[in-house]
């Protein structure tokens, strides 16, 4: 084609209909850098959300991640870039498209990471993708891994108007509120994304996505000033301690042993340590992500431009129900 088109490096996105994924696609398609295709279940073909994808200009595949490999290696044919932004109880199940990958000369996966780092051993759904990370780099399939640190979106204390039953949750100030934590903007997600799978530099490396690092307290400030609700805000705030933390997860894993695994017991345990892992063992830093072998985002790419938590959170309080879409999941 007299415009190159197909010239371009075709990336497949897994989980493109999601909160990651569509950040993923829409970075991916305003580059226009690469050819941009979705892997889509058969089941989930006439969703409103797929309409959006093909409306956008995106390719739709249709498969499973669970289908067997022959369906696995033809789904794959022509795909250059491979990147998972599947749901976390599929996890687990990237295995066998990253093996069909390595088989049709996919040149990058990028499985489903797009969380905070951490040492393994701590965090359950950490683990699982660890365990993920050590599958593919022994399969030999070339590869990047990708942290964002924590949604800026999830990062500041909810308006009195937000319905939903986390607000309680976003009032809370972890140990004395002093350790830094990386965050993005979710919607920035995927113009990282766009630059990293096509920079050499990232190949068979794990890149720390960040756009800002600030404190717990500083967070909660930067919420109480601009939400118009200072002073009701500040009342609100719960201090919690290291113990609390790890006697919620016991009780949370407690019910799991008894075979209890409703929405808010999962939370329970989950929530709570990726709130233990940031906020008190400090692990979602810049300078641990660095000590980790994590690649710095900002360095390789000082050309995008800097946009801060507090340039988040003037938009963020204008919204009717901030943070609601995301909240909703956990309603």
């Amino acid at each position: 084609m007299a415009d190159g088109t197909n010239d371009k490096p075709l990336v497949l996105v897994l989980g493109a209909t999601g909160f990651t994924g569509q950040s993923i696609v829409d970075g991916l398609s305003k580059s226009n850098n690469f050819r941009v295709e979705a892997l889509v279940r058969p089941a989930s073909l006439s969703k409103p959300e797929v309409a959006a994808l093909r409306e956008a200009g995106v390719g739709i595949r249709t498969g499973d991640i669970t289908d067997d490999p022959d369906k696995l290696r033809e789904v794959l044919r022509g795909v250059d870039v491979l990147i998972s932004a599947v749901l976390a109880w599929l996890i687990d199940e990237q295995k066998e498209i990253f093996r069909a990958a390595k088989d049709v000369g996919v040149k990058r996966v990028v499985p489903c990471d797009w969380a905070t780092p951490g040492a393994k051993g701590l965090r359950e759904l950490h683990d699982k993708k660890l365990s993920i990370r050590e599958f593919v780099q022994e399969l030999g399939v070339p590869y990047t891994f990708l942290d964002v640190g924590w949604w800026m979106q999830i990062s500041l204390p909810l308006p009195a108007r937000s319905a939903t039953s986390m607000k309680a949750k976003t009032y809370q100030v972890f140990g004395d509120g002093t350790n830094r934590f990386l965050v993005t903007d979710l919607r920035h997600i995927g113009t990282y994304v766009a630059r990293v799978v096509a920079d050499p530099r990232t190949l068979n490396h794990a890149v720390m996505i960040w756009e800002d690092e600030p404190t717990q307290l500083e967070a909660h400030e930067i919420g109480e000033r601009l939400s118009g609700e200072e002073a009701s805000l500040k009342a609100q705030r719960e201090y919690v301690q290291a113990e609390d933390l790890l006697r919620w997860v016991s009780e949370g894993k407690a019910d799991l042993a008894r075979g209890i695994d409703t929405p808010d017991v999962l939370l329970k345990v989950h929530w709570n340590m990726y709130m233990y892992s940031m906020h008190i063992l400090a692990e979602n830093t810049l300078e641990n992500a660095k000590r980790l072998g994590y690649l710095d985002a900002r360095e390789l790419y000082p050309d995008i431009p800097r946009f801060t938590l507090e340039d988040f959170a003037k938009g963020f309080y204008a919204e009717e129900n901030p943070a609601g879409n995301v909240y909703a999941r956990h309603d």
